[in-house]
């Protein structure tokens, strides 16, 4: 079988399309606009649904006319190669497009903002404005996070959170922040960019509302019934470890004593859903609504989705090789900066080899819609434990259970046993937590044991960088869950450290 005949048993797909003739030239054209506008691809005409070669009739006029259709109904102007190659003894028309360098390209009857087309696995869909303004500016070499923001000031900026994250890594000074692109000149003023508000903004989600990122545990396999959800609106430096810590709490963790020291062994691959959910972070597309990252824990599967299609000339397996075409530069570089990229590009390669090194199902990247989803398949399917469900069972009106006298031994105290408890449901601030326990106001022996059970690191809190804010919120770190789940053992007649 010839490489041609290989490529036509091929399904569709981003770069490959088949038409049996020339009888419909719409969809021809929008396929030919799509693969201009997104990685490329090769449209064989002379092929039916079946992949059964027919050939086409009057090669010479198919060609002439195919030839005028493009020139005269696409703009800018559109300069594929067109050739007839010979098949099973047929003729078929053939039609290469490469990524064009003068997107977005559009059809001439709908116009500039409505003919534009961009290729979504075997589908060309139209595109809406942020995706055409993105087209344009990834074909002009501007990254969206390295736009001004000409609205705001420098002193929009969390520098002294930043500086902390700076901190024994480089100094942020006004050098660092031009050499980051974090500020830049607008008009003779120093002004932020996009990036720089994504990442330190003081007043972030009154600019990016949908940068933030959505967590959900569900019963199953999939969406009917979610178990436990949080919203994560931390800067995304520190979203990350947000993130390990929702899905480290849906995990089970064991121990390897095989070496000198206790090795913590999870029932998830941690180093490998640590580089899904940065890839996430740093190619998102930011300047699409209503679409937040989105992380899905399921019984046997992770899911990591971001907004934002693949950038133009990029496929998936092109991903896979390595290659790497950073969306936000902005971001990237203080990522990199910041350790939580090592190499440009390393970062989905080291998926696919972690995955094989445990044995782990190969990973899937798929593109949803307008956006990118990596799947990550468990070794063991990780049904919801039954620690969580006697947690949700344990009530205020419960307090004299077998699993809080023995949390209130460790802790020496019946309120901090408490707490954890209601905070093993949900997390909580101190007014709901008052309120929960039946209190009037958070008395100063409340306040004393939720800072007593900071120090002990059972609990955390949600907005670190703000421990005065009114929004600030408590919830078991995976230490307590560790412990939680050792004493319910305990409680329920399991076993457990004494």
């Amino acid at each position: 079988m010839t490489s041609i005949e290989q490529l036509i048993a091929q399904p569709e797909g981003k770069t490959l399309e088949f038409k049996r003739d020339l009888s419909s030239p719409k969809p021809l054209l929008k396929t030919l606009v799509a693969f201009a506008n997104t990685a490329g691809g090769r449209l064989f005409v002379g092929v039916d649904d079946q992949r059964k070669v027919v050939g086409v009739v009057h090669p010479l006029d198919d060609e002439e006319r195919l030839c005028n259709l493009i020139a005269d109904s696409i703009a800018p102007r559109l300069m594929p190669n067109v050739e007839l190659i010979t098949v099973e003894g047929k003729t078929l028309l053939v039609v290469e497009v490469f990524v064009s360098g003068s997107r977005p390209h559009w059809l001439k009857a709908e116009g500039p903002e409505h003919g534009v087309y961009v290729r979504l696995g075997s589908t060309s869909r139209q595109a809406d404005q942020a995706l055409i303004d993105e087209l344009r500016r990834t074909a002009e070499g501007v990254a969206f996070d390295e736009l001004p923001m000409p609205d705001l000031s420098v002193e929009d900026l969390d520098l002294v959170s930043a500086t902390k994250l700076f901190q024994g890594i480089s100094a942020l000074d006004d050098q660092a922040l031009r050499t980051l692109k974090l500020v830049t000149s607008y008009q003779g003023r120093l002004v932020p960019t996009k990036g720089a508000v994504l990442l330190f903004g003081k007043e972030r989600a009154q600019h990016f509302s949908d940068a933030w990122v959505q967590c959900g545990r569900f019963i199953g396999t999939d969406k009917a019934a979610i178990f436990d959800h949080i919203d994560i609106h931390d800067p995304l430096p520190q979203a990350v470890d947000s993130i390990m810590l929702f899905l480290k709490k849906h995990a089970m963790r064991g121990a390897d004593f095989s070496e000198v020291r206790r090795k913590d062994v999870w029932s998830i691959p941690l180093t490998l859903l640590r580089e899904a959910v940065i890839n996430a972070l740093v190619h998102a597309d930011y300047s699409q609504r209503g679409a937040p990252i989105r992380i899905s824990f399921f019984d046997d599967r992770i899911e990591i989705e971001n907004p934002g299609i693949l950038l133009p000339g990029m496929t998936i397996e092109d991903m896979r090789q390595g290659v790497s075409k950073i969306r936000n530069h902005v971001i990237a570089r203080v990522f990199r900066e910041l350790n939580l990229i090592e190499q440009w590009g390393s970062g989905v390669r080291r998926i696919f080899k972690e995955a094989e090194q445990l044995g782990l199902p190969e990973p899937q990247i798929i593109e949803v819609g307008m956006r990118v989803r990596v799947v990550v398949h468990l070794a063991e399917v990780l049904e919801i434990q039954d620690i969580h469900g006697q947690i949700e069972k344990i009530t205020p009106e419960r307090l004299e259970s077998r699993l809080e006298s023995r949390l209130e031994s460790r802790l020496e105290s019946n309120l901090a046993a408490k707490v954890m408890i209601l905070l093993g449901e949900d997390e909580a601030g101190k007014a709901k937590l008052a309120k929960l326990l039946g209190h009037k106001s958070v008395s100063g022996e409340l306040h004393k044991q939720i800072k007593r059970l900071l120090v002990l690191e059972m609990i955390e809190m949600t907005l670190p960088d703000k421990p005065n804010s009114r929004l600030q919120k408590y919830r078991l770190t995976v230490n307590a869950h560790d412990l939680m789940l050792a004493e319910v053992k305990v409680a329920t007649g399991g076993t457990g450290d004494g």
